[in-house]
């Protein structure tokens, strides 16, 4: 059974740090490609990074620059670093397999408020 648990959210106020991480289970994780993406209500999921098997990287421009994607597939666990976050950040961060590719079962999300 595929699942995928992400943590580390929180609120945070402008300018600061968090580190988000996505423990997948119930697949061979190191084939995988996988992306972080956001989601504020009444808009679409976006994808904001995403990392190759071999650790390339893409990031949307709203945040390159200021998030860092990386994975250890030691641990099934793919992070999302997020640097001089702004209040536009303020979102529900996921991890998947990033489009156009059949998306893995969604978890549950982690909720990142920016605010002062």
């Amino acid at each position: 059974q595929v699942q995928i648990v992400e943590s580390g959210g929180g609120l945070v106020q402008p300018g600061g740090s968090l580190r988000l991480s996505c423990t997948a289970s119930g697949i061979i994780f190191r084939n995988y490609v996988m992306g972080w993406y956001r989601q504020v209500p009444g808009k679409q999921r976006e994808l904001v990074a995403r990392i190759t098997t071999i650790g390339s990287t893409n990031y949307a421009d709203s945040v390159k620059g200021r998030f860092t994607i990386s994975r250890d597939n030691a641990v099934n666990t793919v992070y999302l670093q997020m640097n001089s976050l702004k209040t536009e950040d303020t979102a529900v961060y996921y991890c998947n397999r990033p489009v156009p590719t059949t998306p893995l079962p969604w978890g549950q999300g982690t909720q990142v408020t920016v605010s002062s």
